[in-house]
């Protein structure tokens, strides 16, 4: 797929994707490249990261796991080492695989706030002091089931609504620092290897049956859908927009 350029001001901004070797994350990437940013990938797999890297010019990667508060120093580190600066940071990773209602344990509990709330918290915590040199933001991939009931685990949904309550409420905090933090919440994206995949694969009438009910748009979304609304909120283009939670999802959300 060719990326092509929107022209948002970019050009030589630092940008730090967590989870982008693969999926939406690297779809993140590749949108924030083609607009001129210099890459950082991450992920918790060196060789996948190796692999992903070859398709960017202006990039490098770092190994790191950001539920570990000491990992994610190390992350920030390698981006004021290799690129002096820092300018973007996108909180992707997150996971909604978890245990049917009623079965939760305190064990899942943590296990999903680590993965969906504090990868986040943690990456901003070890990011804001660099962010703040250079008038910098955050974009947090949150998700519609932090907003609504739409059947997700309840271990996942709560976590992406404190993840959404957090981003409101540090915004003003925040932008005594000068940094600007929003978050997106996409509804059910398709992509190679994702639970919507699976589903389709499994049986598409079902989801089309679904998308046909509950989706205006009666389509599933793409991580491009998600990219280009996470790359005009990096951008100085939306520079009055912060703590702002913005769903794309084809019209799913009703409230």
């Amino acid at each position: 797929m060719v990326y092509k350029r929107m022209d948002l001001s970019l050009d030589g901004k630092t940008a730090l994707i967590t989870g982008s070797s693969k999926g939406i994350g690297k779809v993140i990437a590749k949108t924030l490249h083609a607009e001129g940013c210099n890459i950082v990938l991450n992920g918790r797999n060196k060789k996948t990261l190796i692999d992903s890297v070859k398709e960017f010019e202006r990039s490098s990667y770092c190994v790191a796991d950001v539920t570990n508060p000491k990992s994610c120093e190390k992350l920030v580190s390698h981006v004021i080492k290799k690129w002096k600066k820092f300018d973007i940071l996108i909180c992707n990773v997150g996971n909604g695989s978890s245990v049917p209602p009623g079965s939760e344990t305190y064990s899942e509990w943590k296990r999903m706030l680590d993965i969906n709330l504090f990868s986040a918290t943690n990456m901003i915590e070890a990011s804001k002091k660099y962010l703040e040199k250079t008038n910098g933001c955050i974009v947090c991939i949150s998700s519609i089931s932090g907003i609504e009931v739409t059947g997700a685990p309840v271990t996942y949904s709560t976590a992406k609504a404190a993840l959404n309550a957090f981003v409101k409420s540090v915004s003003k905090h925040l932008s005594k620092n000068n940094i600007r933090i929003n978050a997106v919440a996409p509804g059910n994206i398709l992509f190679q290897g994702s639970v919507w995949e699976k589903k389709f694969n499994e049986n598409p009438y079902k989801v089309k049956k679904m998308l046909k009910e509950n989706v205006s748009l009666q389509r599933l979304g793409t991580p491009s859908d998600v990219a280009n609304t996470v790359t005009f909120l990096s951008s100085p283009k939306s520079s009055f927009i912060t703590g702002g939670i913005f769903v794309v999802d084809g019209g799913q959300v009703r409230s």
